[in-house]
């Protein structure tokens, strides 16, 4: 064993793991009450969910560290969300901790993310504390959850326990239970220090802070300290703990979990999943993390294009410390210059995109979020787009593939057929249907990812009456038959609106889309074409027809000739308007569409 220090016996790093809204900040709250680490009067809920966005919302968006001192033990924990855009951020949290919590709503039972964070634990060989949570409220069905668990980690009915974050029954035991079977942090203190950076922030005063778990040696205020993989050099100018505030230490020794301001103004210089060293010629790096790769692609463009350089440095900052996030410049005819991103899913699109309007007050437009393909060109070489604009022309390629999950869903059994109905529409391929119990079920397909990545966790949650959960994991590129389905508004091609879907569904979704420009775009002095294209074969077509201008209004009796001259005057000028005519479509029209 490594030599340790008696005091690095006393420390205890965990996390909590659950589904979403199982109740993981609440727990949270009651750790701060229970080890006195925030006073009573400054208690407020989700105290460790610093954004505004996650207090509104009622999930967790960031992980958050924080120490407590419980009894004569030092405890840090890791507050983890529960969404399957952000599991990014839990599997950043499992790295830097030797125990978790897996935490069950005591009312909704084991879910789809509960596990999937379950089997990244076990892959780490964490200590794992079951728990039921909610035993508090009214429908809690504890028994049913115990039995689930002990099915689901082969355990006794003895070893779970049973706590409600809300009123703080059970949070105490939960504690002992924390000292009890989390092991204490492993690491050489007269090694040559060596850390790992799970998070970091930007301080205009301090530069890049990065949040780290010290697994050798120790750091101290001033020490010079380099990145492993960026070679950025710099000293460390403030070392410290979460309280969760920061808190001045000067030291951070080996087992620890602090933070290290870095001074760094660079941003790309401190990432997430490298190895923060003090001594190159001594020390290795540590193993990072597997680099996140974004499926799901928006472009982001301010309203305002004098706003756009203020979009670059608000992205800039924005991906410091959300790892997932990517962006490239892009530039639209339609919507001026802007940035195509990459992100997870569509919650991780709105929450970025929130945060960038609410964070440095800007007014944004997404497009419609599409998926990453793969493009087999005809001389054979393979190149990846995020934008249908970038889909070469039909005789440039040989096949185009699209990235396929594997999909798992949980769901009440009397939901079956519909959820397989709905699957099937989205093109799934059923691989298994598991029943956990008389109850519940595990359904597991097969699904084109851009079957799921807009509005088909809304249809599940209505079919499912809100009852089911679904987690899903990249699974392989598979060639499909795919086409490009191009709107054109009056003759012109609108790149904004430009998708790519299978063949069959083209027809369907051109004319949906047709149908709402036709509602939003307003009337011209003159006729608007509508299209939808694959190519140049038309499929879908709707006109919006012209103000109508009584040009006879001012005419009382007369003689024929005279108001046939007007109107073929009118007919005149109409067909002058079409020819030069520019449709200039608002941005509210964009909005709409793009729901």
């Amino acid at each position: 064993m490594n030599n340790q220090v008696d005091q690095d016996k006393k420390i205890r790093n965990f996390c909590i793991i659950a589904h979403i809204d199982h109740g993981k900040s609440t727990l949270a709250d009651r750790f701060l009450e229970v080890t006195n680490t925030v006073e009573k009067r400054k208690m407020k809920e989700q105290l460790l969910d610093t954004m505004d966005l996650e207090r509104e919302r009622g999930i967790t968006i960031k992980l958050q560290p924080v120490q407590m001192q419980y009894k004569d033990h030092l405890l840090n924990l890791i507050d983890t969300p529960g969404h399957v855009d952000f599991s990014y951020e839990v599997s950043r949290s499992l790295a830097a901790v030797e125990g978790a919590i897996l935490l069950v709503d005591a009312t909704q039972g084991i879910e789809a993310q509960t596990l999937a964070h379950l089997q990244l634990a076990k892959d780490l060989n964490l200590a794992i504390i079951p728990v039921v949570n909610k035993i508090d409220l009214p429908g809690a069905d504890i028994q049913k959850c115990k039995q689930e668990l002990i099915g689901l980690l082969d355990i006794t009915d003895q070893d779970i326990l049973e706590v409600s974050g809300k009123t703080g029954a059970g949070v105490e035991q939960l504690l002992n239970e924390v000292i009890n079977k989390v092991p204490p942090p492993t690491g050489d203190i007269q090694a040559p220090f060596r850390a790992l950076i799970f998070d970091s922030v930007f301080d205009k005063y301090k530069g890049v802070i990065a949040y780290i778990r010290v697994f050798d040696g120790q750091i101290n205020t001033d020490d010079a300290i380099e990145m492993w993989a960026s070679k950025a050099k710099s000293e460390a100018l403030e070392v410290g703990v979460f309280v969760p505030q920061f808190k001045k230490t000067d030291q951070l020794t080996a087992g620890g979990i602090g933070y290290v301001a870095t001074g760094l103004r660079d941003v790309a210089m401190v990432r997430v999943g490298d190895t923060l060293i003090t001594d190159a010629s001594k020390a290795k790096p540590l193993p990072g993390y597997k680099q996140v790769k974004p499926f799901v692609y928006a472009g982001i463009f301010t309203v305002d294009n004098k706003d756009y350089p203020k979009l670059r440095d608000a992205l800039k900052r924005l991906v410091l410390n959300d790892s997932a996030l990517i962006y490239d410049p892009e530039n639209s005819p339609a919507l001026g210059f802007g940035f195509r991103c990459g992100f997870l899913g569509l919650l991780h699109l709105e929450i970025v995109k929130e945060r960038l309007e609410r964070e440095f007050e800007l007014d944004l437009i997404a497009t419609t979020p599409s998926v990453s393909y793969k493009i087999t060109t005809t001389d054979k070489t393979e190149q990846f787009i995020s934008n249908p604009t970038e889909l070469p022309p039909a005789n440039r390629f040989v096949s185009i593939s699209e990235p396929w999950v594997d999909l798992e869903i949980l769901s009440p059994a009397k939901y079956l057929g519909a959820i397989i109905e709905l699957l099937q529409q989205k093109r799934g391929v059923q691989k298994n249907i598991e029943h956990l119990d008389k109850d519940r079920v595990l359904i597991i397909y097969e699904i084109p990812l851009s079957s799921i990545v807009v509005d088909f966790y809304d249809q599940l949650k209505s079919i499912s009456s809100g009852f089911a959960s679904m987690n899903y994991q990249f699974l392989e590129y598979r060639e499909s038959d795919l086409v490009k389905v191009d709107i054109l508004v009056s003759s012109t091609v609108v790149d904004a609106l430009s998708v790519i879907v299978d063949k069959p569904s083209a027809y369907n979704l051109g004319k949906a889309i047709i149908q709402k420009l036709k509602n939003v775009i307003p009337k011209q002095n003159f006729k608007i074409s509508l299209q939808a294209a694959i190519g140049g074969k038309v499929i879908a077509r709707d006109d919006i027809s012209p103000y109508r201008k009584d040009v006879l209004a001012k005419l009382y009796g007369g003689d024929r000739t005279r108001k046939d001259k007007l109107l073929k005057k009118q007919a005149k000028g109409k067909k002058r308007m079409k020819q030069i005519g520019k449709v200039d479509i608002p941005q509210e029209a964009f909005l709409k569409i793009m729901e």
